[in-house]
């Protein structure tokens, strides 16, 4: 005879049970996303980028300007500390002296010998060049507009060496830290990508949220403006931003501009999806329960047609934003969005372009490293997002 056992479920299982049925709609998506292992990396690998940008000016040794060069190790390879040598173990990391002196070999040039008897020795928390985690400066056309904020100026850095310079990935032709540059140049492109998606995403949510919740010649009105704008060809309008903007401009100045300008261009997709989804969803019988309890039209939008499309909008906030970082990318790389001295990823891809980089200062292709990472990152939680706010997902926990 076969016995059935029955499963009593234990007061862990009856309080998991009801947190389930009394959870949010924000519990329940990062409950699932928590479940996807790939996209809690890329988040992870998403947070430590933002806070390397964020703390940029603390991590680098020195200014990624031209005010940051080192003459004595232009075009130099990587410096990485180690502990130990021919001479013994060290606790403290170092790095070897490098010294220069003219050859006979390269018709008397100045070349760059590692004198591997010396030493020089890595410190932390040292004082350097001063900076500040706030600091804006927009000199717009006019004196009304015109904005200068700094404040909290620090001068205290990670880490130094006690004499000479440490270059972790390396310097340029002109001797400036590819390091610190490469700090600076993500922090900004997020920043641009971050300004572009957020006016954007208010157009795209007002416009496509009003066509498609009254439809008729509001409809009808605001679609044109949307075909208008996505018919204007890119490449043009970039050229012709590019001729428009004064040379005397400041490079916040610039960088404002190309994130208004991104954000202006970038909202048409997103507000035609939203617009063919609230067509669909004005008619259901829950929008028609709020109208007749006296819901205003802004209410309805907010708190019950948008919500019932929160997938795809998480989704198409997380491909938009790398989609402006790579805009902005594609503009400073081939001269027309930000410039030197300004450090972002696009201005630091520039150098790659060049026949020779390739063979002999491969260093330089570490920026194009952390935009690729970038990029996946973001698609990779735009996925987890994604299947964590539908709640038709198979995603497995």
């Amino acid at each position: 005879m076969s016995s059935i056992t029955e499963t009593i479920p234990t007061d862990q299982d009856q309080k998991l049970k009801e947190a389930y049925f009394t959870a949010s709609q924000g519990q329940l998506i990062w409950s699932r996303f928590k479940g996807n292992r790939t996209a809690m990396i890329a988040a992870w690998v998403l947070v430590i980028m933002l806070l390397m940008g964020f703390f940029a000016p603390f991590l680098s040794p020195y200014d990624p300007t031209i005010a940051g060069r080192d003459k004595q190790y232009e075009n130099g390879a990587p410096q990485i500390p180690i502990f130990w040598d021919k001479n013994g173990f060290s606790s403290r990391p170092f790095l070897h002296t490098l010294e220069r002196e003219r050859s006979i070999k390269t018709n008397f040039r100045w070349v760059t010998k590692v004198n591997t008897d010396k030493r020089r020795y890595v410190e932390f928390f040292v004082e350097g060049w001063e900076y500040s985690f706030i600091d804006i400066e927009w000199d717009l056309p006019g004196d009304l507009f015109d904005v200068d904020v700094k404040t909290l100026t620090f001068n205290t850095h990670l880490f130094g060496i006690d004499t000479g310079g440490i270059h972790l990935f390396g310097t340029d032709a002109s001797g400036k830290d590819i390091f610190g540059r490469t700090l600076h140049a993500v922090y900004t492109s997020l920043a641009v990508g971050a300004l572009g998606v957020l006016i954007s995403f208010v157009l795209a949510l007002v416009i496509g949220g009003v066509a498609g919740y009254f439809g008729g010649w509001i409809d009808s009105v605001l679609q044109m403006i949307t075909d208008a704008i996505r018919t204007v060809p890119p490449i043009p309008l970039f050229m012709a931003m590019a001729a428009f903007i004064p040379d005397e401009w400041s490079s916040e100045t610039r960088f404002f501009f190309i994130s208004i300008i991104l954000g202006l261009v970038g909202w048409p997709t997103l507000a035609r999806r939203i617009r063919t989804h609230l067509l669909t969803e004005r008619s259901q019988e829950y929008v028609l329960a709020a109208e007749l309890c006296g819901a205003s039209s802004g209410h309805v939008i907010r708190r019950h047609l948008l919500p019932s499309f929160t997938s795809y909008i998480i989704v198409d906030l997380m491909i938009s934003f790398p989609y402006m970082v790579r805009s902005e990318t594609a503009l400073s790389f081939i001269g027309l969005g930000l410039k030197d001295p300004v450090n972002s990823l696009g201005a630091l891809m520039q150098n790659v372009s060049k026949a020779d980089v390739l063979l002999n200062y491969q260093w330089y292709f570490i920026p194009v490293i952390f935009f690729i990472a970038f990029v996946l990152a973001f698609v990779f939680v735009g996925d987890g997002l994604r299947d964590a706010a539908d709640p038709y997902s198979s995603t497995k926990k």
